[in-house]
């Protein structure tokens, strides 16, 4: 599958660029354009092999508190046989260019671009790559919060092209979701999916909710209203959202607006313990 997903190609930009950019990190919201995303910026993983990721969110007191996002890049060979060491962690992997092989809970599986796995906490599963160019894609990890009487969700991998975006309603299909898992299933306490605006999309109210955001921008270019602020996005950028940060969006074209989207869900707010005041 050929899509347009954008991935960063590193390098440093030449001493003669301006260095004046786009990056901003306030109290409400992070903002990391993809002339971030250069080679002194990466680093490498424990039990990786062949592999440099840039690591664009992690929990932080006071800010985004739920998860990680790792940008991986596992060149030909390359991947791992013990990628996770917290047992407790949920995974989603999410691959924006290149092939490779996911073996989960036993049974392997090809992935190629756009496609999507989700790895439950305590699953066993390592990753490879088989081919002979680099692949690229996102790992998006959070702590799965159980809940009595709901059973952990299972394992599953598919792809962006297997599934039909739905549009919201009101919209005239100019905003769709792309939900990868099913959003009446509570036993999924996150979700990770992939927002699309066409020309003249628009989120036409200030969101503003408890649930953090990850946003990294796949395709296109629009306004997005961050806080107080309209921001420029385009493809290869990253959105950080801590909990509460209004939110809105413009997608103004000439193309498709599309990005993935990370959001924690379905479980009570915690009254103890880090992001409380309970002990």
């Amino acid at each position: 599958m050929t899509a347009p997903y954008f991935v960063p190609a590193g390098g440093l930009p030449p001493q003669t660029a301006l260095m004046t950019g786009r990056a901003v990190f306030t109290e409400a919201y992070c903002v990391i354009p993809r002339g971030c995303f250069s080679d002194i910026v990466t680093s490498l993983l424990p039990g990786w092999s062949e592999t440099r990721m840039w690591l664009v969110a992690r929990p932080m007191t006071g800010f985004s508190e739920t998860f990680s996002q790792y940008v991986m890049e596992v060149g030909p060979g390359g991947g791992s046989d013990t990628p996770e060491n917290e047992p407790g962690a949920q995974s989603v992997i999410f691959v924006t260019r290149g092939g490779m092989t996911l073996s989960l809970d036993g049974a392997d599986h090809a992935m190629e671009t756009g496609g999507y796995a989700y790895i439950p906490a305590g699953a066993a599963w390592r990753l490879r790559n088989h081919t002979g160019v680099p692949v690229h894609f996102h790992w998006i990890r959070k702590l799965y919060e159980p809940a009595a009487g709901v059973p952990a969700p299972r394992a599953f991998v598919t792809s962006d092209r297997a599934l039909t975006p739905v549009a919201m309603p009101d919209t005239e299909g100019r905003w769709a979701t792309t939900r990868f898992a099913d959003p009446g299933d509570i036993s999924h306490d996150m979700h990770v999916n992939i927002v699309t605006f066409q020309p003249g999309g628009v989120i036409p109210f200030e969101e503003t909710h408890v649930m953090e955001h990850g946003l990294y921008v796949l395709e296109g270019k629009a306004v997005y209203k961050l806080n107080q602020d309209w921001v420029e996005v385009e493809a290869g950028d990253f959105m950080w959202l801590r909990a509460y940060c209004p939110q809105a969006c413009y997608a103004a074209g000439p193309g498709p607006f599309r990005y993935l989207l990370y959001k924690d869900v379905n479980r009570h707010a915690r009254l103890r313990g880090p992001g409380a005041f309970g002990r």
